[in-house]
């Protein structure tokens, strides 16, 4: 199914009709962004700034049973009276004109709530953009960086990924209630933070090589390249505390401070930074359908990083960042996504779908099939002896 007024802001902030003239520095960034302990209960004022009098709720049927409640009475604090749409789960093409056909018929609708996890928000602003109404966010985990940003990424039915869809604007609000992610199961936070790490080293790479370009056809800033640094260095401060934290639902400086890196930081990071190999290769493996079925965005996304710092030939961080992610639980190896025996089979599918991605150039060598297999192969080997040294009680205990 065809996406409807397709925007595409490479051509807008892309390169200039003349080759010699490199395509200006952007930053991306919502309108607003609140966090906090409870922060869920104040939509009602929130949605006055927008302003928003008949908002459209997109959440699970989960979600309203858990939320619903909450939702409702802050709204009708503020005499809003919403309409809620149930999200049935994958953020295709067909879920998102579904949602727009059921909406079509609302025609007081005047901004889009979206509660839930990366594939509701994604879907979210997709609707949101094709009703031209703003959009407004609440993650109901920390375990991408999509709430932040100006694009969703799509997938088809059977949820492989194929593509990603750009918006004009970024959301009106992003609101995280911390205390609700402090409820969610631990392995979602920390498949976050493998979302969140790769940030840094993808926008380093592509601010260090002067043909990268970022998601919109843009160079990075410095700013975003800074964001990104300060995303990994407070993982590596707060990441295995903070793990404890939501362990215990517990809401601690800790937990804040990495929800924040998850969301936040990584938002901001890699869409004003750039992607490169990390989310090549992370994307590539939604094709095996095993892992696609069984493993979350940022667990692959921490594969995709050891691969990336091999082929950058970077193999003393590629152990410091495996030793890392092995602590809170994120896989390391492709034993521990499911790949066992003679991986080099699944291994090529993998590769040659990260070829064809176009974030892959942002990699400042050249690239052919061998090459790729190489650096991959080279972290499986990495993450085979950083498991070994560090053991495997926190992955087991997520997985």
């Amino acid at each position: 199914m065809p996406i409807i007024d397709k925007y595409d802001p490479r051509t807008v902030f892309g390169e200039s009709d003349s080759s010699d003239v490199e395509p200006p520095r952007i930053l991306i960034a919502p309108n607003r962004y609140v966090q906090g302990h409870g922060v869920l209960d104040n939509l009602g004022r929130y949605l006055r700034v927008v302003p928003s009098r008949n908002p459209a709720i997109l959440i699970s049927a989960r979600g309203k049973n858990e939320l619903g409640s909450r939702l409702l009475k802050s709204l009708a604090q503020e005499g809003i009276d919403p309409t809620f749409v149930i999200f049935n789960g994958e953020c295709s093409a067909l879920e998102i004109e579904r949602i727009v056909t059921l909406l079509n018929s609302k025609v007081a609708i005047d901004s889009l709530v979206a509660v839930g996890g990366g594939k509701c928000v994604d879907a979210g602003k997709s609707v949101a953009h094709r009703r031209s109404i703003p959009s407004i966010i609440c993650p109901s985990l920390a375990s991408n960086d999509a709430p932040c940003s100006a694009l969703s990424v799509l997938y088809t039915s059977e949820g492989i990924s194929e593509g990603a869809e750009f918006f004009p604007w970024s959301p009106a609000f992003v609101i995280i209630d911390t205390a609700i992610v402090a409820e969610a199961p631990a392995r979602y936070l920390v498949s976050g933070m493998g979302d969140a790490m790769a940030t840094w080293y993808e926008a380093d790479t592509c601010f260090r090589n002067p043909k990268a370009r970022t998601t919109i056809g843009a160079r990075p800033t410095l700013a975003a390249r800074s964001i990104g640094e300060l995303c990994a260095k407070t993982l590596f401060e707060y990441g295995v505390s903070s793990v404890q934290s939501v362990t215990n639902s517990v809401c601690d400086e800790p937990l804040e401070n990495v929800i924040e890196a998850n969301t936040l930081l990584s938002g901001l990071g890699f869409e004003s930074g750039g992607l490169a190999g990390a989310h090549a290769v992370a994307q590539s493996y939604t094709v095996i359908p095993h892992i696609q079925a069984h493993y979350l965005h940022g667990e692959m996304v921490a594969m995709g990083l050891l691969a990336q710092l091999t082929l950058e030939n970077r193999e003393s961080e590629c152990e410091k960042v495996a030793t890392f992610f092995a602590q809170v639980g994120l896989p390391v190896n492709l034993s521990q996504v499911g790949l066992k025996g003679d991986v080099e089979d699944s291994l090529d599918e993998i590769v040659e779908a990260a070829l064809n991605s176009s974030i892959i150039g942002n990699e400042p060598m050249e690239l052919n099939h061998s090459v790729l297999l190489d650096a991959c192969l080279s972290a499986h080997n990495i993450g085979l002896k950083i498991a070994k040294q560090q053991g495997e009680e926190a992955f087991t205990a997520l997985h």
